[in-house]
């Protein structure tokens, strides 16, 4: 049976899409409430929709309905409160939500840490935005952190996936460097490319990178290698800077420079989705980065 909750917030039977569809077809889809299967984002400046096998990450931002807040903190002036005085209202359609004890599960992951990712299915109102300044790219945006996406209005959380695995990371963003005694840093990787991740997965699964289950230090080392065109012997001397779950960071000084590098590994929690075995995932780098205290 349908709740009265439910019944506000759906009075008309949504239409099913992927995120893909809404990112790469905004217009087909503004006004239109959507149920979407996909994994949600949340951090400082982050409340994104994605898939990770498109290219649409932080292209739909996401909000609640009704009188609670996402809590997500981004410019200009958004600050983190959890509650508005009245329910939500976006170009004058109103945006009611069922706090049922679906939407408490995924609100509750989805602030277990100050940036996490979640998977459920969604039932929203999905607001295209504006027209991009050049007409000819068709990218409508306007909702967001600097206006930067079209929005997902949540009005219903049908399922939301469980979160009890002790061996991969839930976090949605890379460890960054700290100053190091002053020196600023270049990123070396584009920071998590969710589609090379992938195929990283299905090269460990092949066995043509089966190491990669067991030994992430081997995986920081070969990444710097390829990313910096030397011999993986040479890099002598990698060190463990810090463990969390599903994920550590390393940091390399090669002798004789002034250079010095971070390397963040991870057991990302959304790429058990695009295993063969959901329990055999492998270790992968979501960010590396060089110092720039040589110059």
């Amino acid at each position: 049976m349908i709740s009265s909750q439910a019944t506000i917030a759906r009075c008309q039977t949504p239409l099913k899409v992927t995120a893909c569809q809404l990112a790469n077809d905004r217009g087909k889809y503004n006004h239109e409430l959507v149920e979407v299967t996909a994994f949600v984002s949340h951090g400082f400046e982050d409340s994104a929709l994605f898939d990770p096998t498109c290219p649409t990450r932080f292209d739909v931002w996401v909000e609640y309905g009704g009188t609670v807040k996402s809590g997500t903190m981004y410019c200009c002036g958004v600050t983190a409160d959890r509650t508005r005085p009245k329910q939500l209202v976006i170009e004058d359609t109103p945006i009611p939500l069922v706090e049922d004890e679906r939407f408490q599960d995924f609100d509750r992951l989805i602030h277990r840490t100050p940036d996490s990712i979640v998977h459920a299915t969604i039932v929203g109102r999905f607001f295209s935005g504006r027209l991009d300044t050049d007409p000819s790219r068709g990218i409508r945006t306007g909702y967001g952190h600097m206006g930067c996406c079209s929005l997902l209005a949540i009005q219903e959380i049908l399922s939301v996936d469980s979160q009890d695995r002790e061996d991969l990371d839930y976090r949605a963003s890379p460890d960054q460097p700290d100053a190091w005694k002053g020196c600023g840093y270049r990123y070396l990787l584009q920071v998590e490319p969710e589609q090379d991740l992938i195929g990283m997965q299905q090269k460990a699964e092949l066995g043509r990178r089966s190491w990669a289950f067991e030994d992430p230090q081997r995986v920081a080392s070969d990444a710097l290698s390829g990313l910096l065109n030397i011999d993986e012997k040479s890099i002598a001397g990698l060190k463990q800077k810090s463990q969390a779950q599903g994920r550590f960071v390393y940091e390399w000084r090669p002798r004789d420079s002034k250079s010095r590098y971070m390397v963040v590994v991870r057991r990302p929690y959304w790429l058990s989705y695009f295993a063969r075995d959901r329990k055999k995932i492998a270790w992968v780098v979501i960010a590396a980065y060089e110092s720039d205290c040589r110059k």
